[in-house]
């Protein structure tokens, strides 16, 4: 197959070591409890610290601070690991690219020494509360309020969508901090969740898909924070700091994605060479040949636009408007070869016990999560 030849030009052979480690811990790790997972609607945390133990959480945080010292470039590795075993549960992706990277940036030296750490070995989980009912892709639009009382924010909202709100004991949220309008009065502010008066985990959220993935809604009510808590050195940056953050989060969502149609295709190539109709097997058939020939042909695509900006983000020279990019045209693919390797497998397609199903359900958030495939495109032509 022609994505067995293409080799990601920023690939080392310590990063193939990764890979090799990374599919190994998933396949004795995740593969036997993803049904228990979607179940009990999230993974184990004895997981997350065996993944610290086998040292695939923050693998991008400097050696100092418990992490592997490695670049984003390993992080995708692990992404893309992820994707090959049709993972919808484990959100490492918010956990190590995501959160511990608003930690590096933005914390005081205190703050880092004290957080990560436990988040590198998994014994601190961490999540982002951005999204409100009413404050989607526009976070400008965000009503949680944190007000300072002394030595404290007391923080009142609520969130939704939260990704890992089940179990995270680490919770960047962005909360408006001055009645500045827009985006002039946002902060972000971290909770320590563990035994946290006023801190309300509310429902679990019931999804089409990933049912594995830790979602649920969180509540604020007079929830004191202490100020030290603050990221940054004064309020007001938090929307700036977002801005800053977000290209590394749309490019980790694009290298899943691209990563996933890899896998489709695989899954509906071995499918059609083993599956018999009318005295041949389907990849016999010209259309079947045709799909997958195509759907190969986007994944090639998808994954060299990744490598592109795989490189540009690792030499500090990613903008939004190529992370943008790759986000919004990756998870459009995302959604169009998983339907096709899906159509592949007829019925059994359908059927959840096979990973292509639990795929198609899982692409469809990602053109709406990380901003809105229709916001990137916002952020593309601002470019211009």
């Amino acid at each position: 197959m022609i994505l067995d030849d293409y080799r990601s030009p920023w690939m080392t052979g310590e990063m193939d070591q990764l890979a090799d480690l990374a599919r190994a811990f998933l396949a004795k790790e995740m593969v036997p409890n993803e049904e228990r997972w979607a179940a009990q609607h999230s993974v184990d945390r004895e997981f997350w610290r065996k993944a610290g133990d086998a040292g695939l959480l923050c693998i991008s945080i400097p050696e100092q601070y418990g992490g592997g010292g490695g670049t984003f470039a390993h992080e995708a590795v692990i992404l893309a690991e992820q994707a090959r075993v049709a993972d919808d549960a484990w959100l490492n992706l918010v956990h190590s690219p995501i959160v511990a990277h608003y930690l590096l940036a933005f914390g005081t030296e205190e703050q880092k020494r004290r957080w990560l750490p436990g988040m590198a070995s998994g014994e601190l989980i961490g999540a982002i509360a951005m999204t409100e009912p009413d404050a989607g892709s526009d976070l400008q639009r965000v009503r949680t309020r944190a007000v300072r009382d002394g030595d404290s924010y007391v923080i009142n909202g609520s969130k939704t969508f939260i990704s890992n709100g089940s179990l995270c004991d680490i919770l960047v949220i962005v909360a408006r901090t001055s009645d500045e309008p827009g985006a002039k009065g946002l902060s972000l502010i971290v909770a320590e969740t563990k035994d946290l008066p006023g801190f309300e985990r509310g429902r679990v959220l019931e999804k089409i898909g990933m049912h594995g993935q830790d979602t649920r809604e969180l509540a604020f009510s007079d929830m004191r924070v202490p100020a030290a808590n603050l990221l940054g050195e004064v309020e007001g940056r938090g929307f700036a700091q977002l801005m800053e953050q977000l290209p590394q989060e749309r490019l980790a969502i694009a290298v899943s994605a691209a990563a996933a149609c890899e896998t489709a295709v695989r899954l509906a190539a071995d499918y059609a060479k083993n599956r018999e109709a009318f005295g041949q097997n389907l990849l016999a058939f010209q259309n079947t040949k045709f799909v997958l020939a195509e759907c190969a042909t986007d994944a090639m695509a998808a994954r060299a636009l990744v490598d592109h900006c795989v490189t540009e983000h690792v030499a500090g020279r990613l903008d939004t408007a190529t992370a943008s990019a790759a986000k919004f045209w990756c998870t459009d693919m995302q959604g169009k070869v998983v339907d096709r390797c899906l159509q592949v497998f007829g019925g059994y397609g359908y059927m959840a016990e096979y990973p292509i199903a639990r795929m198609y359900t899982a692409a469809r958030i990602t053109r709406i999560f990380g901003g809105a495939n229709e916001i990137m495109k916002e952020l593309i032509a601002r470019s211009f």
